[in-house]
């Protein structure tokens, strides 16, 4: 019988990447709008395609980063992403005062921002980046941990009947 190695420890994320159509108006927008560091920047220009890799620090350590293809971004075919519901990135704020605080801010840079939004564990609000990316500003309720506790012990069950339900509708 053999023995499976264990497997690794995924320790977090350490970064999400995106597209950007435009690297100055993306570090504009995640430094002087979000307050987010540019950490580092990856040039390539040996390559084929040549690129400009952006990385913005998150209080926690880790990143959003973009990279910036030149050329292939074209305005014309340039679109903001489907919604909230299919993707987006989710940052987490120490609570609702912080919440609020960058609704303001969005909304005084001529923002659209939606929310807050009250999902009972978390409290969010909701906005696009200049490349149509969809993005989150959350933070716990203060009932967060027990909350979590209480509905981990259906979350399986709720996933089945999900399931069910949509194969009995189609």
């Amino acid at each position: 019988m053999s023995v499976k190695p264990q497997t690794p420890e995924v320790l977090g994320a350490h970064h999400v990447a995106y597209r950007c159509r435009n690297a100055e108006e993306t570090r504009a927008f995640y430094e002087d709008v979000l307050g987010l560091p540019l950490a580092h920047v990856v040039r390539d220009t040996a390559g084929k395609t040549p690129f400009l890799h952006l990385f913005f620090k998150l209080n926690d350590g880790n990143f959003i980063a973009f990279f910036d293809v030149g050329e292939t971004a074209q305005d014309a075919t340039w679109r903001p992403k489907d919604g909230i519901r299919d993707y987006h990135y989710a940052m987490e704020v120490e609570d609702l005062d912080a919440l609020n605080d960058f609704m303001e801010r969005l909304t005084a840079a001529d923002v659209p921002v939606f929310g807050p939004v009250d999902h009972g564990f978390v409290h969010s609000i909701y906005f696009w980046d200049p490349n149509g990316v969809a993005l989150e500003f959350t933070c716990r309720d203060a009932r967060y941990d027990e909350i979590l506790a209480n509905e981990g012990k259906a979350a399986r069950d709720m996933v089945r009947q999900w399931t069910e339900d949509q194969h009995a509708s189609q």
